[in-house]
């Protein structure tokens, strides 16, 4: 991992660490989902290791298929400090069931493609 002296990080670095392009990197902070980003005198962002920490588990949260106005609330929550805590923690018990739930039915459905390839390669072992 790069960075210059001062631990801030461009948005190439980022984009490079994160895999997220310039636009939605853009977009977050304006849409409140990341921190106003520092800028250097020339207009630049720079990224500290926090920003970084957060957009981690953005990505972590968006692949779970949390939406951007929950993440969003959830950000406006964790700036109001410790006393959120209960209310972020049921937003996370919210999508941790949503989870629960899809595997469930992502399992249900390995099941039965299993048992279908199951019958296929009966009768294809009787038809060959």
């Amino acid at each position: 991992m790069t960075n210059t002296e001062s631990n801030a990080y461009s948005m190439k670095e980022v984009k490079d660490l994160t895999g997220l392009s310039d636009h939605t990197l853009r977009y977050y902070e304006k849409d409140g989902i990341l921190a106003e980003i520092r800028r250097q005198k020339n207009g630049h962002r720079r990224y500290e290791k926090q920003d970084l920490d957060w957009l981690d588990f953005v990505i972590c949260l968006r692949s779970t298929g949390m939406p951007l106005s929950t993440i969003r609330k959830y950000r406006e929550l964790m700036e109001q400090g410790d006393s959120t805590a209960e209310e972020r923690k049921d937003l996370l018990l919210e999508q941790k069931e949503s989870l629960l739930e899809e595997i469930t039915t992502l399992q249900d459905s390995l099941k039965r493609i299993s048992f279908k390839i199951d019958y296929y390669d009966q009768l294809c072992s009787k038809n060959p």
